[in-house]
């Protein structure tokens, strides 16, 4: 049986800031939500792009040239092979949309780093 599922009562799964949960999939894409506060790992994902939708508070994505400053509703897609590193001075909710296949930290492996596994608890 088919049920829709509710964003907002999405986040109720996510209990730790960098660790997003795996929500929904359309075909190879997942669709994931998270809670940030601070900084991640500057990293890439070599042959995915990755989309940030702010759901609330804000946040900015870091790039090597320069930062984009993201509000609620805002999105944007970081192009596969660009370094970056998210950041958010307070707690801030997103919905990622990425390739099944992304590494939550690309190659960086650091204490906040998740596994695909983790993500789908």
């Amino acid at each position: 049986m088919f049920q829709p599922q509710n964003l907002l009562q999405a986040f109720d799964r996510v209990t730790d800031y960098w660790s997003p949960k795996v929500i929904g999939r359309v075909n190879d894409q997942l669709l994931k939500v998270a809670k940030l506060k601070g900084h991640l790992v500057w990293h890439a994902h070599d042959a995915e792009d990755e989309l940030f939708y702010i759901v609330k508070g804000h946040m900015r994505i870091e790039l090597e040239q320069q930062a984009i400053d993201l509000h609620e509703g805002d999105f944007f897609t970081v192009p596969r092979g660009v370094r970056h590193n998210p950041v958010a001075d307070e707690e801030c909710w997103i919905v990622l949309i990425e390739p099944a296949s992304t590494k939550h930290t690309g190659d960086e492996i650091t204490p906040q780093t998740r596994s695909l596994d983790e993500q789908l608890a």
